[in-house]
This record gives C-alpha cells, sequence and structure tokens, in this order.
C-alpha cells in the first residue's frame, strides 16, 4: 500500500510521515485492495480558527469506490486520529456493503439510506453572524474570504463509468460529502444526488 502525504500552508516532517505511514497500516485489516491512500495535510491561517487549525484528508483508492474522510484539531496528530476513525467506519460499511452483495441480497435503496442517514460528529456547525464589515474575513467552506469572493481556488476533472441512483448515494456517503456528480446509468443524463434538510436526498438531473 502506497501513502502519498501531502502539505499546504505547512511543512510536514519525516518522523510525522512514518507516523503516518504506521498508522494506515490498519486500514488493510478492513479492505486488503487498498492501493494507494493520499494524505493532505491543511493548515488553517485564520486566527479564529485555532482550534481548528490542522485539517487532515485521507482518500483510499482501491478496486472499489473512491472512500474518504477528513477532520481538524488544534495539531497534526489529533487531526489525523479523527479522520482515520471516521475513514476506518466507512471502510466498514463498505466491507457490509460487499457482503450483501456476495450473499444476493438486495442493496441499500435510496429511501433505505434516508432513513439510516443521521447527523455524525462531523457533522459542522454553522457559524454566528458575521460583522457587516466588508473588510472582516469571514469562512466560505474552507476558504477565508474578504470582500464579495469567494473565487475559484480548484477545479478537478474525474473519470467516472455510468451508475444507478443508488449506487451513487452510497458512493456519496463514502466519500462524505453532501452532494455526488453522476452520469445515470439508465437516462444517461448528467445528475446530482444530494443531501437535503431533515436527512432526506435529492436528485437533479441535466437535459441538454
Amino acid at each position: 500500500m502506497e501513502v502519498v502525504v501531502t502539505s499546504r500552508h505547512c511543512e510536514v516532517s519525516e518522523r510525522f510521515r512514518q507516523h503516518v505511514a504506521e498508522k494506515l497500516t490498519r486500514l488493510e485489516k478492513h479492505d486488503d485492495r487498498v492501493s494507494r491512500v493520499d494524505v493532505e495535510v491543511t493548515q488553517e491561517r485564520n486566527p479564529r480558527q485555532a482550534d481548528r487549525a490542522l485539517r487532515i484528508q485521507l482518500t483510499v483508492h482501491s478496486r472499489g469506490p473512491v472512500i474518504r474522510a477528513e477532520a481538524a484539531a488544534e495539531d497534526k496528530m489529533a487531526a489525523l486520529d479523527g479522520a482515520l476513525l471516521r475513514l476506518q467506519a466507512r471502510l466498514r460499511k463498505a466491507a457490509d456493503r460487499r457482503r450483501i452483495h456476495r450473499g444476493n441480497h438486495a442493496p441499500v435503496s435510496l429511501s433505505q439510506a434516508a432513513a439510516m442517514a443521521a447527523p455524525g460528529p462531523a457533522a459542522a456547525s454553522a457559524d454566528g453572524p458575521e460583522e457587516d464589515d466588508p473588510n472582516t474575513p469571514r469562512q466560505v467552506g474552507p476558504l477565508t474570504v474578504i470582500g464579495d469572493g469567494p473565487v475559484v481556488v480548484r477545479e478537478k476533472t474525474h473519470s467516472a463509468a455510468p451508475m444507478t441512483l443508488d449506487q451513487a448515494l452510497y458512493e456519496m456517503e463514502l466519500v462524505g460529502h453532501d452532494f455526488f456528480l453522476f452520469v445515470d446509468k439508465e437516462s444517461e443524463l448528467a445528475s446530482v444526488v444530494y443531501r437535503r434538510r431533515g436527512y432526506d436526498y435529492g436528485v437533479i438531473r441535466l437535459e441538454v
């Protein structure tokens, strides 16, 4: 299993890289198909976010869907432990689904998954209202913005095979996002499944 550690706005020591590699060896007991784990360490420069100054995102690549988890804390070690706990939970969920499929049981449906979804420790609480001063820094997702913002700071292009709605919902849960973009296998339309209030789900399809 290859471990790739990258950092943004901070430096990562060789000792920490070794610590990460040792911690991530535990993942193989959940999925022996894991080929690579990307570890991204980001330091938050906003002094208001001192208690969440270090954010670590773990992304697992294997023969199955991509699985991702992240956590933020005051230091790298605590952030790594938090992200690893969430990642292990998602790996167990993926392993359970594989066992269900091998047993020829029906996969979890959209309505069943909606019933099972519930707020967890990873759910972020909304920040209080910011001051009216337009020059006051504010958080827009992971960005610290002054003025109108935000600007586009990253673009990604992914290759993907068409999939069913249930599979898209399942993969959205594995990466821990509130939405998932996919090509619907039945309609062949670009579609987005997303989390709504009350922990149910919606779907948007784009027809040209």
